[in-house]
């Protein structure tokens, strides 16, 4: 505790009784009289009956809210039921897609031209394994990936990256990224130049076979095509990307979907087998999600290769969204479909994103996606495993269940959805569409409008007359309402008219005096809690001070990794003797308040101080990675406001600290007379280190010796005996 002298809270009990010395000091003194004033006018009973006029307004209203939910429910299941055939569609259409990509692929790898380009590659391949690039050749590569991929990846991804992590290991690899990879700058001109022009036998397989391959991807329509042979090595790629040479079994995409769609096909040895992976982001596509169809080639009596065929994005979002005809196919202003994997981000582009950049990033922002997210979503102008859509109906498509519901879309507006999974194989796709509810229900709105104005003229005629007199029924009423609601929400010093000669006049009079009383009950009930609020956060953290408050009985926590700072005064006895009382702990209390302000610099946690003594906790209250090097950089800066005290008032105090860290346990000791403690082997370390060495400074545990090793200097200072061991206490220079 402080050395501030404390004080004793006034108790509640204390100032009511005061109150009530006071109010019997009032009743001393001769009452007024008041003079009891006639009621007239009309009572309450009156002003209810007249009120009752009102019930004929009732029936007219009912007569409205029946035309409205009928139409609400009538336009709420018709929008679902095209809803659903829509989804029902776009489904369709994406599994006939899918699987008609799988099937191509199969074929494609089944036939004999992919066959004998295979076994031809394969031997080919085998061949380049013995060519070596020269060192002037090596260093080009080098600075391709340097100068060149490396800088455009980086600044797709925002992360670095190694510039010699891609380059194979193999000679055939970096044979052929060099020969084909880093000669074609030019993205589109690389699909038709298979020949590396090095004499090889692979540049003439490549250029015999090679068109065939780059006719399947203009053709047929697909992204990239890649050729392995049965030891993970890309021996073809369409594009020649940097995926080209790298082997997937132990290269840098050996973790990758493709990698363990490649693995599964191999293991198979059968080629009426094949694979298809979910989007995953593709590094040698600079991070764009890709999918890939994967098969065996060869024949019922072998398997010499695989075929890997990569799926446009365009093919994909093209079916989910109708080639961008929303509106055209029945999907409104609002309305879209959409893929969601069972990681629950989006397999298929935003219609939002599509139409409205600007508006898809406030919205989906505001309905909780990250920033970050939404702003990269917005660059790279596709949703696909970038937004999130973790909302009811995808999450009830992913267990499996088909259905409808209104909720909350993926950026935060109240729609009718209708959801399902996809049949695809390989894939955990669901599909949901949806349309928000405002354009869904627009008219039941127009009902709703007309429906009011042809009742208008009837509620109008009604309640003519019974509206001048509930204006003077309620008007008090309303005036009592809002000065209870005043009260309710701490207004105390509200007041209410008791003009009228009526039962609203006594309530009003009974309102202002309790409004009174409860303002003079709140002001001692605040000024009580102030002070208990003031000395409890003297005495323990805010969240030991919370559960006290809560009635807790046995307060104690287990906290790990904390670092303990046990320091202690050396010298300040003697300064002492020679002050006064109220000087030293004028001077004590300096000294403390600048161990206070040394804590909330270095992110420390104070957990008490003793004449003379300070114990303070990092990472106990906030967990912290660095809390080693918090509690030591305080202990030093202890010794600098001790030093700073020493300038300042010619003295020859010093300081004494011990640090340690490791698990320790803080809590309330006792409950009528509160004490908030730590304690455990840290505590107790942390006080037996500083006095491994009768000089002052600051002595650690070897625990906190082995963690800040390389940061600060280290002086062997002692022992102390740890677990019946010995162990090295040192001394921070």
């Amino acid at each position: 505790m402080s050395a501030d002298a404390s004080h004793t809270p006034v108790t509640e009990s204390e100032r009511l009784r005061e109150h009530e010395a006071e109010r019997r000091d009032k009743d001393a003194a001769p009452p007024r009289v008041r003079k009891k004033r006639g009621r007239g006018g009309l009572s309450i009973q009156s002003k209810l009956l007249i009120m009752l006029l009102g019930v004929s307004v009732i029936s007219s209203v009912i007569v409205g809210v029946i035309g409205y939910v009928s139409g609400r429910e009538s336009l709420r299941e018709a929008a679902i039921d095209q809803l659903t055939t829509i989804r029902e569609l776009r489904v369709g259409e994406i599994e006939t897609a899918m699987a008609g990509a799988q099937k191509g692929v199969q074929l494609d790898s089944r036939n004999l031209s992919a066959q004998t380009l295979s076994r031809e590659m394969n031997a080919a391949w085998d061949d380049l394994q013995s060519r070596e690039l020269t060192p002037a050749q090596e260093a080009e590569l080098e600075y391709y990936y340097a100068d060149t991929f490396i800088p455009e990846l980086s600044a797709r991804t925002g992360d670095s990256y190694s510039t010699t992590a891609f380059i194979p290991q193999s000679n055939a690899g970096k044979w052929a990224q060099y020969h084909f990879t880093i000669q074609n700058a030019d993205f589109d001109a690389a699909l038709d130049d298979n020949d590396g022009g090095d004499g090889t036998r692979f540049s003439e397989v490549a250029g015999q076979y090679g068109d065939y391959l780059s006719r399947l991807v203009t053709q047929v329509g697909y992204e990239d095509l890649l050729l392995l042979n049965l030891d993970g090595d890309v021996m073809y790629s369409a594009y020649k990307g940097i995926d080209l040479g790298t082997n997937l079994n132990d290269g840098p995409f050996a973790d990758s979907l493709l990698a363990d769609a490649y693995r599964e096909v191999v293991a198979t040895n059968s080629v009426s087998t094949f694979r298809t992976t979910d989007f995953e982001r593709w590094i040698p596509s600079l991070n764009v999600p890709t999918i890939w169809v994967v098969s065996p080639i060869g024949n019922d009596s072998a398997v010499t290769g695989v075929l890997a065929v990569q799926i446009p994005l365009e093919t994909i979002n093209a079916v989910m969204t109708g080639g961008e005809d929303w509106k055209e196919q029945g999907l409104g202003d609002t309305g879209e479909v959409y893929l969601a994997g069972p990681d629950r981000t989006m397999r298929s582009i935003s219609r939002l994103l599509v139409e409205d950049p600007e508006g898809y990033e406030t919205a989906v922002i505001a309905n909780g996606t990250p920033p970050a997210t939404a702003e990269r979503v917005v660059a790279v102008n596709g949703t696909i495993l970038l937004q999130p859509v973790d909302t009811f109906s995808v999450n009830q498509a992913l267990s499996g269940k088909t259905g409808n519901a209104i909720a909350p879309s993926y950026y935060g507006a109240e729609s009718i959805t209708a959801y399902s999974p996809v049949e695809i194989e390989g894939l955990n796709w669901v599909a949901v569409a949806h349309i928000q509810t405002a354009e869904a229900f627009a008219p039941v709105a127009d009902f709703t409008r007309n429906l009011v104005l042809s009742l208008l003229g009837i509620v109008l005629a009604v309640s003519l007359l019974s509206l001048v007199l509930a204006q003077v029924f309620t008007r008090p009423i309303k005036k009592l309402v809002d000065a209870v609601r005043r009260v309710a929400g701490g207004d105390l010093a509200v007041q209410v008219p008791t003009g009228s000669r009526d039962e609203f006049g006594d309530l009003g009079s009974a309102f202002n005096d309790m409004a009174s009383s409860l303002r003079l009950k709140q002001e001692l009930i605040d000024d009580q809690r102030a002070e208990n609020e003031k000395l409890l956060l003297t005495l323990m953290p805010e969240t030991m001070a919370e559960r006290y408050k809560k009635g807790e009985e046995a307060i104690a926590e287990e906290h790990a990794n904390v670092s303990v700072v046990f320091a202690e005064l050396v010298g300040f006895d003697q300064y002492a003797d020679a002050l006064s009382s109220s000087e030293e702990i004028g001077q004590l209390n300096a000294l403390m308040r600048g161990f206070d302000e040394a804590a909330t610099k270095a992110g420390v946690e104070k957990v008490r101080t003793l004449r003379g003594g300070y114990l303070a906790s990092s990472g106990l209250i906030i967990p912290r990675v660095d809390n080693v090097r918090r509690a030591v950089d305080f202990a030093r800066e202890m010794r600098a406001v001790v030093q700073r005290f020493n300038a300042q008032n010619g003295t020859q105090i010093d300081l004494r600290a011990g640090v340690d860290t490791g698990t320790v346990t803080s809590g309330l000791v006792a409950r009528t007379s509160l004490a908030y403690d730590l304690w455990g082997d840290a505590v107790s370390l942390a006080y037996r280190v500083r006095s491994a060495n009768a000089e002052p400074g600051l002595f650690v545990s070897n625990a906190v010796y082995n963690r800040l090793r390389e940061t600060y200097t280290f002086v062997q200072a002692g022992t102390v005996e740890v677990h019946g061991k010995a162990e090295p206490v040192w001394r921070v220079e």
